[in-house]
């Protein structure tokens, strides 16, 4: 809940919300940085998540004055483990099962649209006006004299308290095209809107999106698909032309919205959300189309590879519609996608057959493996070599086809085929 009082200190809500740990470290913090003649302050999405009552407990300190050595002298307090950055003048601390990011107040100034910014020391009302939204463009105060004061230039708890997503000035998507994706992400994660001007302002600068490298607007399309209803974000950047920024043919519709719910109802382990995610996001598109995407989001290989094994695995489908196929000879036909791809098939394949046996291989097949080993073979009487590997796949497949239960049925086909090799 939004406080509406002029004035307002959050000291009572931080104690409230925040974990012992945490608070007391930003007041030693806070004392230290004064003693030093400095001001630390808590900024960003935390104080935002404070007013709004959401847990969040990626803390993101910036102090006027030399962040990373005030980090490393609480790294001598905390006995933690301090990673610095000094071009941007930051650190992050780590200790125990926590980590807080130090940053010494900037501005920063873009030589050219889109472009990395140039950042230099300044004060915390420069450092809040770099910001995205107003909403993440608060502060409280941790030094002692003022310890929990809500530092709000821009008007973020109004903004909170109308449920809107407002940029700081004109020039912020030109300056950082990135910021058309978190609009997005903070509009639906919160259930507020983006304000009319911002938004004017957005549908006139989508086209900078293309001036982003590829692994930033990955980076981006990857938070999406990280937030608890990522079909809301995308069904949002369908309808403003976001999304084809990232390529023509992507679609952010009620199909996607729905596979999606689909997907949150799975139990498979290993099966990544962004990968299971970005399957289904790319299912409609040609193999081409689909080389396209991973060429301009410079997909890591696991994510490139879960992607073209969900196209690959579509076009072959019509393989697995026949129901009297084998567990052996579905497992032979889906073992070499990538679990992702698998999944992707088994939610959106059109034929209900191809997809019972999908997930029979997703739920079972796939976990099945021979009792004996290359070493067992060999004490038998195998010699190495191909051999080996062409016994283990009749094993494998006698047991995905219940032909053998136990490691002695197993020896005693391995007899067999010895006794047979012989005649």
């Amino acid at each position: 809940m939004v406080k509406t009082s002029t004035a307002i200190n959050l000291a009572a809500i931080i104690k409230k919300q925040l974990p012992e740990e945490l608070t007391a470290f930003m007041q030693l913090a806070g004392e230290v940085a004064q003693r030093h003649g400095q001001r630390l302050y808590l900024v960003g999405g935390v104080v935002r998540d404070l007013l709004l009552e959401r847990a969040n407990f990626d803390l993101d300190l910036v102090l006027e004055g030399d962040a990373i050595s005030l980090a490393r002298e609480m790294a001598d307090v905390k006995g933690g483990k301090v990673t610095t950055h000094q071009r941007f003048g930051t650190a992050k601390l780590r200790w125990d099962d926590w980590s807080v990011d130090f940053t010494t107040a900037r501005s920063e100034s873009y030589p050219e649209p889109c472009a990395l910014p140039v950042v230099k020391p300044a004060s915390i009302k420069d450092d809040l006006f770099r910001r995205d939204f107003t909403i993440n463009a608060m502060a409280v105060e941790l030094g002692p004299s003022a310890y929990g004061q809500l530092l709000d230039l821009y008007g973020g708890r109004s903004d909170l308290e109308g449920k809107l997503i407002r940029v700081l000035h004109e020039r912020s998507f030109i300056d950082d095209a990135t910021r058309i994706w978190r609009g997005l992400r903070y509009e639906q994660r919160l259930g507020f809107e983006l304000e009319t001007v911002t938004l004017r302002w957005l549908k006139r600068d989508i086209a900078y999106l293309d001036r982003l490298s590829g692994d930033r607007l990955r980076h981006e399309l990857e938070l999406a698909l990280k937030e608890e209803y990522p079909e809301k974000v995308l069904q949002r950047a369908d309808a403003l032309g976001v999304l084809a920024r990232l390529h023509p043919k992507l679609k952010g519709d009620e199909w996607l919205a729905g596979k999606f719910r689909e997907a949150r109802c799975l139990s498979v382990p290993d099966a990544s959300s962004f990968g299971l995610y970005l399957s289904l996001l790319g299912y409609r598109l040609s193999g081409e189309e689909a080389e396209q995407l991973i060429s301009r989001l410079r997909l890591p290989k696991l994510a490139a590879q879960a992607l073209r094994d969900t196209i690959s695995l579509k076009n072959e489908l019509a393989s697995l519609t026949d129901p009297e196929l084998s567990p052996s000879r579905i497992y032979s036909l889906v073992c070499g996608y990538a679990t992702p791809a698998v999944m992707a098939n088994a939610l959106a394949g059109e034929s209900a057959v191809a997809c019972q046996h999908l997930n029979l291989f997703l739920s079972k097949l796939r976990y099945i493996k021979p009792a004996l080993n290359g070493g067992d073979l060999m004490r038998m009487g195998i010699a190495p070599g191909p051999k080996i590997k062409e016994t283990l796949k009749r094993l494998l497949e006698a047991r995905l086809d219940g032909k053998v239960k136990t490691k002695r049925d197993e020896e005693s086909l391995v007899k067999r085929l010895l006794a047979e090799a012989e005649r």
